[in-house]
């Protein structure tokens, strides 16, 4: 499948506000980077090009591919044919005609899509008329149609045959009109694209908002028409009350004027009209009405994804009723039958016939077994039924089961998962509460020792001190000494009184004394020295201490919460 719905990863913040408004359960993959950052992407062989996430992204990083840069490429080369939506009088009330008026001045042929909305409104009253159809989901909402080729391939089955008013004006301009220019449609819808591609009627598929900004870029300037003309010179007649189709109930509302007895039930909006197609799915074929008109946006085309309105839905549905009023005005019917007779010029012409379409039920994707599921959800962290039950919606699914099956298809991973977040979130405090915990045990130990480390650190200076003293009264005795004996050598040697061996044995006694004591005065000083070195590293080491201690209380406070204020 060719691309339609585009992501710009930069722009993804992984708010699942994407997963949470899509109705295909398999159209997104989300995944983790390596940055930690989680980003959703399309798949875009199981997307249903519906719209929804461009709407629902606020973050700018979804948008939608059409062909409006390549039909513009060719506009002024070929003579485009180009099939203007009905919803394009209620999106652009005050430009509608301008834009027409630009391709026309452009050499194209403008037709109106309303006419093919009235041939379809025809081809289905005639097909239940002749019971050539059973009860039917109406199909001109290509979401919807691509959906059920997705997942729901068994409503086939009831989804209607007849094409859609688009898909039926190119039939009616290529076979009976024989035109065969290339053909281009301004639409509000982004999952035409996907119809075109299958049909293979259209060429390019424009839609509103993208040709705005195509305008725009170029400097494009549209003038403004009246609000209440909605007149318009077509290549071929204009249509009459297939305007209407664009608001929710369109096309019930154009089978009651023909038929008020047909049973029809209508749905809107992506959170209403799919759990209802499943739930139509799952009922008995007896208890389905007999048209089931269903469209994918809330509000009708003219508010969907692709149609740049700024209008509001009152707005939107006040031109609506204009042209409801034109469309009524411009109806004829037979004086006598009250036939329409428009509808009886379809059965002079036309063929119900050459307005059936084939559809093309795409493969399914097997549903995981319980077996299969378990661990998954092992890895998401729901070990108990209670945990499988969480459903809290954040990873976008409507259920822990819809994220499991995800997971198993390869397109969602355990690290998404809220409860799988919880529960590594829950371990790892549980580890960093026990590495706190043995922080302050280690930083109180520190502490003590620090404290310690302290007072034995005075403790030496004190010593040092005190050894200081000690050796400096030893140094100034020993000199004292020293010089008193020298003086008694001096004495001893010039006192000729005394015997000459007495005063040599005297005098060597005396001078092995000097030397000993000249020693303990060179060791004094030499201790003086050293205990000053000493005594500075102390201090060194005392500063170095302080600033240990001081940072390990930092810590300490840092570590041990405030207590909390009182209540």
């Amino acid at each position: 499948m060719n691309e339609i719905i585009i992501v710009k990863p930069e722009k993804c913040v992984g708010c699942h506000a994407c997963v949470r408004s899509c109705p295909a359960p398999e159209a997104n993959i989300t995944r983790m980077l390596e940055d930690g950052r989680c980003i959703t992407t399309v798949n875009p062989d199981r997307c249903i090009a519906c719209g929804q996430c461009v709407k629902a992204c606020n973050h700018g990083a979804r948008d939608f591919i059409d062909d409006t840069e390549a039909c513009m490429s060719r506009v002024s080369k070929d003579k485009l044919i180009i099939l203007a939506a009905p919803s394009i009088k209620s999106v652009f009330p005050t430009q509608w005609k301008g834009i027409l008026d630009w391709f026309k001045k452009k050499g194209c042929y403008i037709y109106d899509v309303s006419l093919g909305a009235d041939i379809c409104t025809w081809a289905h009253l005639r097909s239940i008329e002749n019971n050539k159809v059973g009860n039917i989901i109406t199909q001109p909402c290509a979401a919807i149609v691509r959906y059920i080729e997705t997942y729901q391939p068994k409503l086939l089955m009831n989804l209607s045959p007849i094409h859609s008013p688009i898909a039926c004006a190119a039939i009616y301009i290529r076979k009976y009109l024989k035109r065969l220019n290339p053909m281009a449609v301004l639409t509000p819808c982004i999952a035409k694209k996907n119809e075109f591609s299958e049909t293979g009627l259209v060429d390019y598929s424009v839609t509103f908002k993208k040709l705005m900004d195509y305008f725009d870029r170029n400097d494009i300037k549209i003038p403004s028409n009246q609000l209440d003309d909605y007149d318009y010179e077509f290549e071929d007649q204009q249509g009459q009350l297939g305007a209407v189709y664009p608001r929710p109930g369109g096309l019930r509302d154009n089978l009651w004027v023909h038929d008020p007895d047909i049973n029809i039930t209508t749905s809107e909006g992506v959170h209403k009209v799919y759990p209802e197609l499943e739930m139509y799915a799952a009922m008995p074929e007896y208890k389905h009405p007999q048209v089931f008109d269903v469209l994918s946006c809330e509000f009708g085309c003219s508010l969907g994804p692709a149609s740049g309105s700024n209008q509001t839905v009152f707005d939107v549905m006040a031109t609506m009723r204009e042209i409801e009023r034109d469309a009524k005005s411009r109806r004829k019917t037979a004086f006598r039958s009250n036939e329409d007779k428009l509808f009886k010029k379809f059965d002079e012409e036309l063929k119900p016939a050459d307005f059936i379409r084939n559809y093309k039920p795409l493969k399914q994707s097997p549903i995981p077994t319980e077996a299969q599921l378990e661990p998954i959800y092992q890895a998401m962290g729901m070990h108990t039924e209670n945990d499988r039950k969480y459903d809290c919606h954040a990873c976008g699914y409507n259920s822990c089961r819809g994220m499991a099956i995800a997971i198993s298809r390869g397109l969602n991973t355990p690290d998404n998962c809220i409860v799988h977040a919880k529960s590594v979130l829950l371990a790892r405090h549980s580890e960093l509460t026990h590495q706190h915990e043995r922080l302050e045990e280690i930083t109180a130990e520190c502490l003590s020792l620090s404290d310690r480390l302290k007072k034995d650190l005075n403790k030496i200076t004190e010593n040092i001190v005190t050894i200081e003293e000690s050796t400096t009264k030893t140094g100034e005795k020993a000199g004292q000494v020293n010089n008193l004996l020298n003086n008694i050598v001096t004495f001893c040697n010039n006192n000729t009184t005394m015997d000459e061996d007495s005063v040599k044995q005297m005098v060597g006694i005396l001078e092995l004394t000097i030397k000993a004591f000249t020693v303990l005065d060179d060791n004094v000083n030499a201790t003086t020295k050293s205990s000053g070195v000493i005594n500075n590293s102390i201090k060194e080491i005392s500063k170095l201490v302080d600033e240990i201690n001081n940072a390990l209380h930092k810590t300490d406070e840092k570590a041990t919460p405030a207590p909390a204020a009182a209540k």
